[in-house]
């Protein structure tokens, strides 16, 4: 008999902005119009939402492209940052160019997040950073191979100072692991692609037990709203807005330690699609849902950006108290020397 999950006593909330300005070749006035519109309303949004269990405002994490960098398009991210409402991580798309194009991208742009816009942390004496995977293509896990060429990018990530993969889920690509609505440590076989397939889940008192933790979405069937069941990514979208149904599908669906719910969703903000309707009250309604569903639990809720996810994760593995680590700009890592900017 299947053992039943306890009860929900912490939620905590990130939302992972696959941001892409200049999605479909936009011209750099065209992906500033989109960041600028960002800049304008977000601020806005975040001061109108319901408020956490500690009184904090909602979070948003923009995992910017690395061959999309533009000063002007970084930087209001990085003031959003400074009004502690926001995060900015990395987010690439490459086919094929190498190992070392790969090393020279990340670290080149980790450095410039670093050093020109204060973003970012330094971990053990170099940046750390979070990171997904363009096209969904981690660890070179297509079948035709498309979209990445490195059977050892798990590894290459954790040299590099990632701290967490927030890839996964896929949904119905090729590219979605086996391992499901799991918090876990892959570790990476060189010689075969897609070694995140499978791992460690992450436990109370648990060790590091691989080469990069992975903070997947929740993934699962919904059953109500539509004639026919469809598949529940987490996504927020043009189409595929929060609900009620779609916010407890969510905390029911999404990784669990213990009593604590870690929710992970996704979108990709900048295309005018989805920003129409996200900073129209749409993102609005879905922070607001997700408070509401806490209360209808009675259990805490924390907006946090991925950062501060990936803390309250190592809280947990460590027994530490994670509700420490969810307060705005919370830069110190759990367990390791850190300093933040």
């Amino acid at each position: 008999m299947q053992r039943s999950k306890p009860p929900v006593e912490r939620i905590w909330v990130t939302i992972a902005d696959h941001y892409e300005p200049r999605w479909r070749r936009a011209d750099l006035n065209t992906a500033q119009t989109r960041v600028a519109a960002w800049r304008s309303a977000w601020p806005e949004i975040a001061s109108r939402c319901k408020r956490d269990s500690v009184g904090n405002t909602p979070q948003y994490t923009f995992f910017f492209p690395e061959e999309e960098y533009h000063p002007s398009l970084i930087e209001p991210l990085a003031e959003m940052v400074r009004m502690e409402i926001g995060d900015v991580e990395v987010h690439i798309h490459h086919d094929g160019e190498g190992r070392q194009n790969f090393i020279d991208r990340i670290s080149g742009f980790c450095t410039v997040l670093d050093s020109e816009h204060g973003l970012l942390r330094q971990c053990d004496g170099k940046p750390a950073f979070g990171f997904i995977h363009g096209n969904w293509a981690l660890d070179n896990s297509r079948p035709d191979g498309r979209w990445c060429g490195l059977n050892d990018e798990i590894r290459l990530l954790r040299d590099l100072g990632c701290y967490a993969d927030f890839t996964m889920p896929s949904g119905d690509s090729p590219t979605q692991s086996r391992t499901v609505n799991t918090i876990y440590y892959c570790a990476d076989n060189p010689d075969q692609p897609k070694s995140y397939d499978a791992g460690v889940p992450v436990t109370r008192g648990g060790g590091v037990e691989g080469d990069l933790l992975m903070i997947p979405g929740p993934l699962g069937i919904r059953w109500r709203e539509r004639l026919l069941p469809r598949l529940e990514t987490g996504e927020l979208c043009h189409g595929n807005v929060a609900t009620p149904y779609r916010v407890k599908r969510w905390v029911d669906l999404a990784p669990r330690l213990e009593s604590d719910s870690f929710i992970k969703l996704f979108t990709h903000g900048a295309q005018e699609r989805n920003s129409s309707v996200l900073l129209n009250g749409e993102l609005e309604s879905a922070f607001n849902l997700l408070v509401d569903e806490a209360h209808r639990r009675e259990c805490s809720i924390y907006f946090v950006s991925a950062w501060q996810m990936y803390l309250a994760i190592e809280a947990i593995r460590q027994g530490v108290d994670p509700t420490a680590k969810s307060a705005p700009r919370q830069l110190e890592a759990v367990g390791a020397r850190s300093q933040g900017k």
